[in-house]
């Protein structure tokens, strides 16, 4: 699951400066400027970001009218409450819907009496378990079970190795947490800070005592200011720590039990009937709302941050938990969107086994056979997806594809050697084309707002600009919008940078994805206006 906090952590986590207490009396990093918030709307040329120069893009689209268009966000939630979303919800038109109470989109991880299963583990750790008292111990796949058996091998193998992580992970994590914690209270008394107070960057400059304790406590939160970034506090700082400490050790410690006891439903088989609930805004509801966000927040309203697209419905449906996404539900929540007039789904999840992989593959099709772009994050693992896959993707079983699905990676705000998120996956025949995923401001949960790295955020900041075509040029097949927004890319042939997860390694900017460059709104506009659309 790549989908939730896999930013300054996973490099926090490998060389942080707090692992243990002699941190103190250490150099801290040298700062680097963050970027300004909207950084990924804007225009090199003119800002100095290289953002997707959405500012030229509306002024190209001046005086002309749009159409209302649907975009779906398959992700963790939303929350429906958020002023700068609320206004933009989709409202189901229909009275009769075998989904019940539907009214914003679906929860397919919902229960009875409004619970939802929110804590899951990995794919990998619920195959392991279902497949074990029937293959370990056996070498050889038994008669009419090799493709079974083909899967727990595979199970296995990467088990093994989320397994071995996760413990060593959670040995490191433990000491961090108790460090992080006690300091936090140190800075907290000694700033006469409330309960449900919390602190900034800025507020440890009020703290000059000589006391050791609290000169101690200060330098570590400095140097976690100083990772991270000064946009955050210390109370998202602890709970992305804890969360991070949750999903390694329900790793190791599952409650594979979860899905049967709380949604009732046996994933395993996709029988059409209908499951789930409307409940849109669990605990675990930040992503999916900061994703949605990107999307189609309310433009010019003096409020949060403005969305790419300026007249859009949002539907949201739930699927991905605190863990990794069924397969089952993906390919339902697909057929869902579909069903209810989606012309756009963004997709900003993914994981490293797809045991029913062919129901996700007929839901692609089905997609694109209703004329329905897929718009879907790369991945954060640093990884080449042409030789390690991530799932769901758009090579089915078969070694077909289909040409509506376009896969995004994550790139920075500069052209130097950072332009490739060092956590992005990349590939070259896999992944389309990148745009920005580093430090990126949304909405988030209850008012609040967010920003964090992930190609979860490139993904719906192309799913807006697809929109914003749509809108103005609704005949436009999603063949035609994914191409107008794939040539948009300038090639950076040349432009040498860090490969991602490779340390001291530089590639081609070019060579890391199909198109080589990163998208930009207003040139895909002045290519789909040139364009016949082709829409039945």
């Amino acid at each position: 699951m790549h989908k939730l906090k896999n930013y300054a952590f996973s490099s926090l986590l490998c060389g942080m400066l707090f692992i243990n207490l002699n941190v103190f009396g250490q150099e801290l990093p040298k700062l680097t400027l963050d970027p300004p918030k909207n950084w990924h709307q804007m225009d090199f040329k003119t800002d100095g970001y290289y953002g997707v120069s959405l500012a030229q893009a509306y002024e190209f689209l001046k005086g002309k009218k749009s159409k209302t268009v649907i975009v779906t966000t398959i992700d963790s939630g939303i929350d429906t409450l958020q002023k700068d979303l609320a206004s933009v919800l989709w409202v189901n038109p229909s009275k009769s819907d075998k989904y019940v109470g539907d009214v914003h989109g679906w929860d397919f991880l919902g229960g009875k009496d409004g619970k939802v299963d929110v804590n899951e583990t990995t794919e990998e750790v619920r195959q392991y378990y279902r497949l074990k008292d029937k293959y370990a111990g056996i070498s050889t796949a038994p008669a009419g079970q090799e493709k079974e058996f083909a899967l727990w091998q595979n199970v296995k193998a990467v088990y093994d190795t989320s397994m071995s992580h996760a413990q060593n992970e959670v040995k490191d994590l433990g000491m961090e947490v108790s460090v992080l914690s006690a300091t936090n209270h140190y800075i907290k008394r000694e700033l006469k800070l409330k309960s449900d107070q919390t602190f900034t960057k800025a507020d440890l400059d009020r703290i000059t005592t000589t006391n050791d304790t609290l000169v101690q406590s200060k330098t570590v939160w400095e140097s976690v200011f100083a990772q991270i970034g000064d946009d955050t506090n210390n109370a998202k700082v602890l709970k992305d720590l804890t969360d991070y400490y949750a999903k390694q050790n329900n790793i190791i410690n599952p409650d594979v039990d979860a899905r049967a006891r709380i949604v009732g439903d046996n994933p395993d088989v996709n029988d059409g009937k209908p499951y789930g609930n409307n409940i849109l805004k669990a605990t675990d509801a930040s992503h999916g709302t900061g994703v949605a966000g990107l999307i189609g927040a309310v433009r010019n309203n003096g409020y949060g941050i403005d969305g790419i697209a300026d007249n859009v419905r949002i539907m949201a449906i739930k699927v991905v938990p605190d863990g990794d996404e069924y397969d089952k539900d993906v390919a339902n929540a697909i057929h869902f969107a579909v069903d209810h007039g989606a012309e756009i789904i963004n997709m900003s999840f993914g994981k490293k086994i797809s045991p029913h992989k062919d129901w996700v593959d007929e839901a692609f099709k089905y997609a694109a056979a209703h004329d329905v772009l897929l718009v879907m994050a790369s991945g954060n693992e640093s990884q080449d997806v042409d030789a390690k896959p991530e799932f769901p993707n758009a090579t089915y079983l078969d070694g077909t594809t289909t040409d509506n699905v376009i896969n995004v990676g994550a790139s920075g705000s500069k052209p130097d050697t950072s332009l490739a998120a060092d956590f992005t996956n990349y590939g070259k025949n896999s992944v389309d084309i990148f745009a920005p995923g580093v430090k990126v401001t949304s909405i988030d949960m209850d008012a609040e707002f967010n920003t964090e790295d992930g190609t979860s955020f490139s993904s719906p900041i192309v799913a807006g600009i697809a929109a914003l075509i749509l809108e103005y040029y609704p005949k436009l097949t999603a063949s035609q919008v994914k191409h107008a927004i794939l040539e948009s890319a300038t090639p950076l042939n040349g432009t040498m940078v860090n490969k991602p997860g490779a340390k001291g390694v530089k590639v081609d900017f070019a060579t890391l994805s199909k198109t080589g460059g990163i998208v930009n709104a207003y040139k895909a506009l002045e290519i789909a206006s040139k364009m016949k659309g082709d829409r039945k």
